[in-house]
């Protein structure tokens, strides 16, 4: 591979720079991902299209100077392939035809296939990989159980849990059976992925931030761990680094960093500084500048990659990231300015 600092830098070996890439740097904040958008008719559209969810994944790649590309996808594939029916309301986000509440809607999931109902997402993982020509390593993901199952139990999106929380804590032998069969569905999917191309592959945890300390480790920690330990860590003669973001979590960095994985990313609060302090050697660190940072100035942008930069330190193990997705509304040329600041300034913790 012509471009291996993300690998290296997640493996904590030593590199030149800091590598980049960020979350959603595919999206709507690209003209020409809208035009695709366009075209596509729908995002369910977009992601179920090899060639589509190619084409887009490549677009910020021929924009910037990144160090790593991400497929293209939805963290909700999986219970879609279960039969809960996903669609997108536009302006309010995913929505499940079918919600699963009770125990028989539990005992009735099935593990997909991941060869016949999610082909299409290791068909594009497979394209992107052929596309990149071995330039930068390709990322691939999944959604953790735990914020699967926010979605599957409120019907989509949810400002306070109130149905899944309800699961947890009045039925919680329902709860880990459906968090069991999602936490096997994802190893299913990730090392799908791994043997299309990923190179590596990253848990999101978006919602882990939302339970009680005693609860994030019984009902996700767990389940992600269980993920760490089957997948594919080595691949066709390459080790696979995983990394695992979970969102609000900073109070579990150590117990996330127990699990094995190779990586951790941050949101932007708390300091790299201090993640570092608290884990040590022992994973990588991603992020984890403030995404609305991108809505700013030239100036400002760079001044803050320096900040960041600093707050990490010397050494190797950080791989540059937002705390979060790029918005819709960033001006492109603002990435540009992010990308190029991260290969001029950090060099010198190097």
């Amino acid at each position: 591979m012509k471009n291996e600092t993300y690998i290296k830098a997640l493996l904590r070996q030593p590199t030149d720079r800091t590598p980049i890439w960020v979350m959603r740097q595919a999206g709507r904040y690209l003209p020409e991902y809208l035009e695709v958008r366009r075209q596509a008719g729908s995002f369910m559209n977009l992601c179920t299209s090899p060639e589509l969810a190619c084409e887009v994944t490549l677009q910020p790649l021929r924009r910037f100077p990144l160090d790593a590309a991400i497929l293209f996808s939805d963290i909700l594939t999986i219970p879609d392939a279960m039969g809960l029916g996903l669609y997108f309301v536009e302006g309010e986000g995913p929505r499940f035809e079918k919600v699963v509440t009770t125990a028989s809607d539990v005992r009735q999931l099935k593990r997909p296939d991941i060869s016949t109902s999610l082909a299409y997402v290791t068909d594009a993982v497979a394209l992107i990989r052929k596309s990149l020509e071995n330039e930068v390593p390709l990322i691939g993901f999944s959604g953790s159980p735990w914020t699967l199952a926010t979605y599957m139990v409120e019907g989509g999106s949810s400002k306070n849990f109130a149905k899944a929380k309800g699961m947890i804590y009045s039925d919680p032998a329902t709860a880990h059976r459906l968090l069991d069969t999602l936490a096997d569905t994802v190893i299913d999917y990730l090392n799908a992925q791994i043997e299309a191309g990923a190179q590596a592959v990253q848990i999101f945890d978006t919602w882990g931030g939302a339970l009680a300390p005693e609860m994030f480790a019984e009902f996700s920690l767990q389940y992600m761990g269980k993920i760490v330990d089957g997948l594919h860590r080595n691949y066709d003669g390459a080790t696979i680094p995983v990394v695992l973001f979970a969102k609000g979590c900073n109070a579990h960095l150590e117990a996330l960093a127990d699990t094995g994985c190779d990586g951790l990313g941050l949101d932007w609060t708390i300091t790299l500084g201090d993640a570092r302090a608290r884990v040590g050697n022992r994973v990588s660190l991603q992020g984890n500048l403030d995404p609305a940072i991108l809505l700013t100035t030239p100036g400002v942008i760079k001044q803050q990659v320096g900040t960041t930069l600093a707050s990490y330190g010397k050494g190797q193990g950080h791989v540059f990231n937002l705390g979060h997705g790029v918005t819709p509304d960033v001006d492109p040329e603002n990435m540009h300015v992010l990308c190029e600041s991260v290969r001029e300034l950090s060099p010198a913790w190097h």
